[in-house]
Parts: structure tokens; C-alpha cells; sequence
């Protein structure tokens, strides 16, 4: 359960990102497989750039070959 405060900054949150021209960059840091890339697709189906049906699936920043060869197996 979210407290008030919790859902006034979520509220806050979800109003800048759906403001395209105040969203600048953005960096992720973790360690391999605990979901950059879900991350990523999420922000960016929150920003109204990819389909939230594709969020976590698409892999929008895998743009390695390696990482492209990840997404078939």
C-alpha cells in the first residue's frame, strides 16, 4: 500500500513524463540480467514512444549484435 506522499510524487512523476519536451537523458546502472532493458521499455511506453503491449519486450536499447542474438533464445 502507497502512502499519500508516495502516490502525490507517482501522480508527479507520471505528469513530467507525459511532458515530451521536459524528458532529457537518462542512465541506468545495474548489474547484467536484473532489467535495464525492461526498465528502459517501460519509461519509454510511459513517454509515449513504444506500446505499453510492448514494454519489456521490444528490448528498444539492445542494439548490440550480441544482445540482439538474446532476444531469440
Amino acid at each position: 500500500m502507497y502512502s499519500h506522499a508516495e502516490i502525490q510524487q507517482i501522480v508527479q512523476i507520471q505528469q513530467l513524463m507525459s511532458r515530451k519536451e521536459v524528458i532529457r537523458n537518462i542512465g541506468i546502472i545495474a548489474h547484467i540480467d536484473h532489467g535495464k532493458t525492461t526498465l528502459a521499455d517501460s519509461l519509454l511506453a510511459g513517454a509515449g514512444l513504444l506500446s505499453t503491449a510492448m514494454a519489456g519486450q521490444a528490448r528498444v536499447l539492445d542494439y548490440l549484435e550480441e544482445e540482439q542474438n538474446e532476444k531469440s533464445q
